[in-house]
């Protein structure tokens, strides 16, 4: 449920590893496209969806969204028997997490928080990132339907932890993504040919996958090659809140959110999350 950039290419993965797979969308034209490309079946409403399935994966927007395929009489959990699982693989609050698993598990549903990580490119060759929370014999029962678009997929804990891991994912390419930014952008200023740079920093301590595959766009002032920064506020925004609910501190993504916010202020919602060496130029 839910064929986004994320989705559409995961549910793929799914088919492809031999998955009778029925796909979801809220625009049905996407499920169409889908079900061209990889067979399969649509269906119109998540609950429909969900009828007769062993597993039943989301990837949407944010709570709200979550909570409308999940909830309601038309909702994905009124469809699903017991003993089935719900993995959830959206980016929202634990808050929303605990919610949805009390009702799961009031249901007699299973409940997998499954975040991922590794953007657009990530889904469509199926080396994304998972991090679980969760019971862990329904978290055992997931984990090879995960497989097939995951590199690497690990429990954390229970309920809420796979979410709280995505947290401080967001967080550390926060801090390194405006690092990036301000190192190419002073070494433009003073003259560097700043692409022969980070052929060789990225070899050395400095190096990381945002150098390697996020110095190009901002050099190239070309900036849709992956997560938009509105995403990435509502990212930032989760860990925010969850920080100031439990008495951590966050001094540098809250200031990089801001930053993103002046890029939002551009213009630049749906530009990719390099897009933040603009303001620095």
């Amino acid at each position: 449920m839910g064929l986004g950039v994320m989705g559409f290419p995961m549910a793929g993965h799914l088919a492809a590893a031999g998955h009778e797979v029925t796909v979801y969308n809220r625009t049905a034209a996407k499920a169409e496209s889908w079900v061209a490309k990889h067979g399969g079946r649509m269906a119109a409403t998540p609950r429909e969806a969900a009828l007769g399935q062993e597993f039943v994966l989301a990837c949407v927007g944010n709570d709200d969204d979550l909570r409308g395929i999940c909830g309601g009489a038309d909702g994905a959990f009124s469809g699903m028997a017991k003993g089935a699982i719900f993995i959830d693989h959206t980016t929202v609050s634990a808050q929303v997490t605990r919610e949805l698993h009390g009702l799961a598990q009031a249901a007699g549903i299973g409940f997998v928080d499954a975040p991922v990580s590794g953007g657009q490119a990530g889904a469509e060759n199926g080396v994304l990132s998972v991090m679980c929370g969760g019971d862990a014999g329904q978290y055992a029962a997931a984990e090879p339907v995960i497989a097939a678009y995951a590199r690497i997929c690990k429990r954390l804990g229970d309920t809420g932890a796979g979410q709280i891991a995505k947290m401080m994912n967001q967080i550390c390419i926060a801090g390194l993504v405006q690092g990036l930014a301000e190192a190419l952008a002073f070494g433009e200023k003073a003259g560097m040919d700043c692409k022969a740079v980070v052929e060789v920093i990225s070899g050395g301590a400095a190096g990381s996958w945002q150098m390697n595959n996020r110095h190009k766009p901002m050099l190239d002032d070309h900036f849709t090659h992956g997560f938009a920064v509105d995403w990435m506020r509502k990212d930032l925004g989760i860990c925010l809140a969850t920080a100031n609910e439990i008495g951590a501190s966050l001094p540098i993504t809250a200031l990089v959110d801001q930053f993103y916010k002046d890029v939002q202020n551009m213009g630049g919602g749906r530009w990719d999350t390099s897009s933040l060496i603009k303001r620095l130029k």
